[in-house]
């Protein structure tokens, strides 16, 4: 997959602000901050694979190679929402408050039922990019995701993420994507690699 050039801002809901700041956008002025294009609202979109365990009862953890990101997901546990542990200062990947739809109980009250998905919300992102060509999104983003599964009739598995980003800064509305994630067994072609502004 290539950058987009600068100044497309094709199917992207920017204002005028956000084309502004995007237009004086160069790689260069990343140095030292490359992952601003890896951030939570942006990182599912990335080519690459995805590895995803159980951190512990109550945390789902997903590990990017490309940019070698760690997003962590964490699920309400009774009595003790998960967004009080919230961190104070923003992060690329946020804090991500998971809950599955049409639950099963199961160990660990983590299984998904045969018609549930995965809804995740994410806050306290660092501002970063859409794009790789510096169109923005700020601190104020929220990022909601719907994780789902299925498997074709030949057995192969598949793992669909829509994320919705709403930005009241950069954006006129919400910004939804949906991408696609096979299943691959045994890290096969696993490769982590650091950021990259280019």
């Amino acid at each position: 997959m290539e950058m987009p050039p600068k100044n497309d801002f094709s199917m992207l809901p920017v204002n005028a602000e956000a084309r502004r700041l995007a237009g004086m956008w160069t790689p260069t002025q990343d140095a030292g901050n490359e992952c601003r294009s890896y951030g939570a609202a942006s990182i599912m979109r990335i080519p690459g694979r995805l590895h995803i365990l159980w951190a512990d009862d109550n945390t789902l953890e997903i590990d990017t190679d490309s940019g070698t990101q760690k997003r962590m997901l964490h699920f309400a546990t009774p009595g003790a929402p998960a967004a009080s542990a919230a961190p104070a200062q923003p992060d690329w990947q946020g804090y991500s408050v998971a809950q599955w739809a049409g639950m099963q109980v199961g160990r660990g009250g983590r299984t998904p039922g045969p018609n549930g998905n995965l809804g995740v919300m994410t806050t306290k992102m660092k501002a970063g990019y859409l794009r790789k060509n510096g169109v923005p999104y700020s601190e104020n983003a929220t990022l909601q995701e719907y994780f789902d599964t299925f498997t074709e009739p030949e057995g192969t598995s598949w793992l669909v993420v829509t994320s919705i980003i709403t930005d009241p800064t950069y954006l006129t509305g919400p910004y939804a994507t949906t991408n696609h994630f096979k299943k691959i067994p045994d890290m096969q072609g696993w490769d982590p690699t650091p950021c990259r502004a280019d």
